[in-house]
């Protein structure tokens, strides 16, 4: 009876997902904080409140907005993955955008120079590889040195319905892993930021001086479905629900469809038996480069996929059909997953299930951590 009602809960809370409201169109509970003073904006597409930009609301309402920052990808989101990019000027308002992933990822003290808040809206995916939350970290450490008040509007986690994936172990710590969480921690963008302070993660163990506006009528188990692409190659919530699993394979000698209009959904390389599915990938906004361009790569198409939380099934079956297995894994595939003991175990043939069970003291420890930071149901 209790699994259920557990069961009733989870359905009925997928369909209410159009009720929820993200922090920022909650505008009567931060407006009359951020009136009068000098505004920087940590944002890029996906800050909006309604259909309009969260930059142009604030500036329309008499908001003092000094400066923009914003992530990987740009302020608009058009950049490609890991593109370095360049700090310059929103053609609309003239405000200066100040870079945070190009040559320096946490903002200056000059940067910061005038500013009496930063206001952090970001729509975040909930994987641990997904780099704003470690734009959150620096942005966080730069506000606390400098004695700077952040204010985060927070939004719902797309994958914040479960938990699970190893635990990011030190020796892995980078940008696409900075801190001890599983590859999906099922936390808001807010709740990750307490979690930062509470555990003492920036420099020296200094603490920001945060205020959070919450997201309304939204729990963990609510089904949300993104108004506006996260970045260019997550393109709808079949990649967004994909992410966690086949972002790995960035690690690997498959692509995941950059160039295609499904990446995230499809996988392969030239190198597989041409009976199976194929794609191109071609130059396009977002993947003016992509792996194995204007290439027949073969593989599986995801795009029907019922899978919509992290599974190692994919990563394990295309390393047994690859014909040369030496070459299958990279460097960086121990970054994202955050651990050097997967590959060992997915090359002596275990299971997923042997694996998964390998991290699952340090999954149910963190669950622990996690519980003391949680804002929503």
């Amino acid at each position: 009876m209790k699994f259920l009602i557990l069961m009733l809960l989870f359905f009925l809370s997928f369909s209410v997902f159009s009720q929820v409201i993200p922090a920022a169109e909650l505008t009567n509970e931060y407006f009359a904080i951020i009136k009068g003073k000098n505004i920087g904006v940590v944002a890029n597409q996906t800050s909006l409140i309604g259909n309009t930009h969260l930059i142009d609301s604030l500036i329309s309402s008499g908001i003092c907005v000094k400066k923009i920052f914003c992530p990987e990808h740009g302020f608009r989101g058009n950049a490609d993955a890991g593109e370095n990019i360049q700090t310059s000027k929103d053609s609309k308002t003239g405000l200066p955008i100040i870079s945070l992933y190009g040559k320096n990822k946490k903002p200056y003290p000059a940067d910061l120079q005038g500013l009496d808040i930063v206001i952090f809206d970001i729509q975040d995916v909930g994987v641990r590889y997904y780099t704003y939350i470690s734009t959150l970290h620096y942005v966080m450490e730069a506000c606390a040195e400098n004695n700077i008040l952040l204010l985060i509007l927070d939004r719902p986690n797309p994958n914040a319905y479960y938990i699970d994936g190893p635990v990011l172990k030190n020796d892995f710590h980078s940008f696409v892993g900075m801190h001890p969480v599983p590859l999906v921690y099922g936390m808001t963008i807010a709740e990750y930021a307490q979690m930062i302070n509470g555990e003492g993660w920036l420099s020296k163990k200094i603490a920001c001086n945060m205020q959070i506006v919450k997201c309304k009528n939204y729990t963990h188990l609510t089904k949300y479905s993104l108004p506006v692409k996260p970045s260019p190659n997550l393109p709808n919530m079949q990649s967004v629900y994909l992410y966690p699993s086949l972002g790995l394979f960035e690690g690997t000698c498959v692509s995941v469809g950059r160039g295609t209009p499904y990446p995230f959904q499809v996988i392969g390389n030239p190198f597989l038996d041409s009976t199976l599915f194929y794609f191109i990938p071609k130059s396009a906004i977002g993947a003016k480069n992509p792996m194995y361009q204007n290439k027949k790569c073969f593989g599986f198409d995801l795009r029907n996929s019922l899978d919509t939380v992290f599974t190692l099934k994919y990563i394990i079956k295309m390393y047994n059909l690859s014909s040369n297995k030496e070459a299958f894994f990279n460097p960086f595939f121990q970054k994202l997953i955050g651990t050097d003991e997967i590959i060992p175990l997915i090359k002596a043939g275990k299971t997923e299930a042997q694996i998964k069970a390998t991290w699952q003291v340090d999954l149910n420890k963190f669950k622990g951590i996690r519980k003391k930071y949680l804002l929503y149901p």
